[in-house]
């Protein structure tokens, strides 16, 4: 289908244009998480007629996830399709037009700068503060803009981040909130209207930078409720002069030097932990299966490998890095106990 043709409707439209689609076409755009608000804002993006859109994401497809990330459908599930996979097939159906890169991995200090090598925007799809903290000091330091998004119960945040001119996420929030301080899936759970809403303000964000429109993109943080039917704007135009921020002002970048973040995440809902080896190594997932097969129920393919342990009551999910997610629990220790146990120390 003619280019003209499928982007007629946005370049009719007075903020974007011929020459302001064209910037789009050429955009080359890191999406960090493939989950609620990864899929929207992909799904988004890829109908715009983004150039290139790398998709990172290190977790699978789950019955929890339908009911708000948009991109998947129970036949991902019976495939066990990794998020990045399955999104980037859905999303190849939807423009063919669009270059996709999807990664299964998890973006830590050893990946993040490599994963933004040769992008004009990142945009946050995440679930938790550690990685975007981490994003945040990548782009800090290669100068690329990216736009922050959260999103818990039926409200959430959007900031877009232009680095040395406007407030980063550490000038806004200053340090990872600790335990218990905020809310989460778990405690608040999240609806998918106030989803598709976030990631439309990261996405109109996104679409003026792509655009060349960088003169459109306010410097606020927007707070929306949408079960309240609130939409708030926080001017933040000379946050970063006043907060003498360790990241901006002092140059820190303790995320992606590898001084602050995990090697075990607790999974927002899942009753899950990901255990992560000290280093990232290939793993042959055929050996393993042949290893673990009086263990329980191994079933494999290309992306990973699934061991459900006898009595049911925990599942390994092993990529072919090293790095696992383990079902069943929400004790790190007990992750890994079993992550040592199964796959190694």
């Amino acid at each position: 289908m003619p280019s003209d043709e499928r982007y007629s409707r946005q370049i009719l439209f007075q903020g974007i244009g011929a020459e302001g689609q064209a910037r789009i076409r050429a955009g080359r755009v890191l999406l960090c998480g493939c989950g609620a608000l990864g899929s929207a804002i992909a799904d988004s993006l890829v109908r715009a007629g983004v150039g290139f859109l790398r998709l990172v994401d290190r977790d699978f497809v789950e019955l929890s996830n339908l009911q708000r990330q948009v991109l998947y459908d129970e036949q991902d599930i019976a495939e066990q399709l990794p998020k990045a996979i399955a999104a980037s097939r859905k999303l190849a159906k939807i423009n063919s037009g669009v270059t996709l890169e999807p990664l299964v991995a998890d973006i830590d200090h050893t990946n993040m700068l490599a994963l933004a090598a040769g992008v004009d925007l990142i945009v946050d799809g995440m679930d938790n503060f550690e990685t975007r903290f981490l994003i945040n000091d990548a782009a800090l330091e290669k100068k690329i803009p990216w736009v922050y998004g959260g999103c818990v119960g039926s409200h959430g945040q959007v900031m877009p981040i232009f680095p040395g001119e406007t407030a980063c996420l550490r000038c806004l929030i200053g340090d990872v909130p600790g335990p218990g301080m905020t809310e989460t899936c778990d405690t608040a759970g999240v609806i998918g209207p106030a989803v598709n809403v976030v990631a439309a303000l990261q996405v109109v964000a996104a679409l003026k930078i792509l655009a060349g429109r960088r003169d459109l993109v306010d410097a606020t943080l927007s707070i929306v409720d949408v079960w309240d039917g609130t939409l708030r704007k926080m001017n933040v135009g000379n946050l970063r002069e006043r907060s003498n921020c360790p990241a901006c002002a002092l140059g820190e970048r303790d995320w992606l030097s590898g001084k602050r973040g995990s090697q075990t995440t607790v999974l927002c809902g899942r009753n899950a932990v990901q255990v992560s080896p000290p280093v990232k190594q290939a793993l042959s997932l055929t050996e393993l299966a042949g290893r673990l097969q009086s263990a329980g129920e191994v079933s494999q393919n290309a992306f990973l490998l699934r061991l459900s342990l006898s009595g049911g009551e925990f599942q390994l999910t092993v990529f072919p890095d090293g790095r696992a997610i383990i079902k069943g629990t929400d004790d790190v220790t007990v992750a890994r106990s079993l992550y040592a146990r199964y796959v190694g120390a």
